[in-house]
């Protein structure tokens, strides 16, 4: 039901969105054809595996990753295969259930980040405001051609500094975007309206995390805002540090690399418009490299946009 209310919702936002002109839409790439990746939430393109993909579902699902190539197919330990099936099941053999996160639940997870070989799990979803168990998953990044399970490092709690009640009058303290930055987590949010799963509002924060304790909670800092944005889902930095990608269901937003400090939401911006009708719910963003961006959504459809195909953004023009 919950869902259903939020396809209907969107497909209004985007009919309203669209109305007055054509929209230009990202390159289809593939469809990921292994039923286990079923809600896909999260994908970054590993730094140490060539043409390697990390992929993680949303919540309901077991703690674990997906490898995938370039072409969208998992992949299987070579000690293990024979015992498992990809994309075509082969009789006597299991479907790949993925490599198993040891010492990890999967309450929420909703983006993944890559820093050199560690692996950072956002299990940061937190759709009615109201939970005190947010952290991040820290995990060695895995050979995914030779490993079936591995231990997470470590459990990092996290706390916003601005939310003292749960749930919060206001709503924005659920987060579904993480990015690495000099070696710091970064976290945009998702904004609600009070008390409604699938209704929101306009808006976004942006918060770092500056200490990665295991047993106390790590209190948040804000860094920067961004009012325009609408529904973060998703975010990536390019492997030269020089963008920042943001998803949102209705739009693709490209931020340039601040000059001073670290309010990635408040330089020079860029928005390419995307269409609920084609993209859906997008909500998986990495760079395969400087100029290219891959966005994915929960049915597992991958789609491509060049950097320099992303239009400046020229905010509303106000009434007064």
């Amino acid at each position: 039901m919950i869902r259903l209310a939020l396809t209907v919702c969107l497909l209004l936002i985007t009919k309203i969105a669209f109305a007055d002109g054509p929209v230009t839409a990202p390159t289809k790439r593939l469809d990921i054809e292994f039923p286990a990746i079923s809600e896909m939430s999260g994908v970054a393109k590993s730094r140490t595996y060539d043409d390697v993909y990390w992929i993680h579902n949303d919540s309901g699902d077991t703690a674990r990753l997906f490898a995938v190539n370039g072409q969208g197919r998992v992949i299987i330990p070579k000690f293990l295969q024979g015992d498992f099936y990809g994309e075509v099941p082969v009789a006597g053999e299991k479907p790949w259930p993925g490599i198993s996160i040891l010492n990890a639940d999967n309450v929420d997870w909703e983006d993944i980040a890559i820093d050199g070989d560690t692996l950072y799990i956002a299990d940061m979803g937190n759709n009615g405001n109201a939970r005190r168990d947010l952290g991040v998953y820290v995990v060695a990044e895995p050979n995914p051609y030779q490993t079936e399970r591995t231990r997470a490092l470590k459990f990092i709690p996290i706390r916003y500094p601005d939310q003292s009640q749960y749930p919060a009058k206001v709503w924005h303290f659920d987060s579904e975007a993480l990015f690495v930055w000099r070696h710091q987590l970064y976290f945009l949010t998702k904004h609600r309206k009070p008390g409604k799963i699938a209704e929101w509002e306009k808006g976004t924060k942006l918060y770092r995390l500056d200490s990665m304790d295991t047993d106390k909670v790590n209190v948040l800092k804000e860094v920067d805002s961004n009012d325009d944005l609408f529904i973060v889902t998703a975010a990536d930095l390019s492997p030269d540090q020089k963008h920042l990608a943001v998803l949102c269901y209705t739009g693709l937003w490209i931020f340039d690399k601040p000059k001073h400090g670290d309010e990635w939401l408040s330089g020079t911006a860029h928005m390419m418009p995307l269409a609920l009708s084609q993209t859906k719910q997008a909500e998986a963003v990495t760079f395969t490299d400087n100029d290219t961006i891959l966005l994915g959504n929960e049915e597992g459809e991958w789609y491509t946009v060049k950097v320099d195909d992303v239009p400046p953004y020229l905010p509303p023009q106000s009434d007064k």
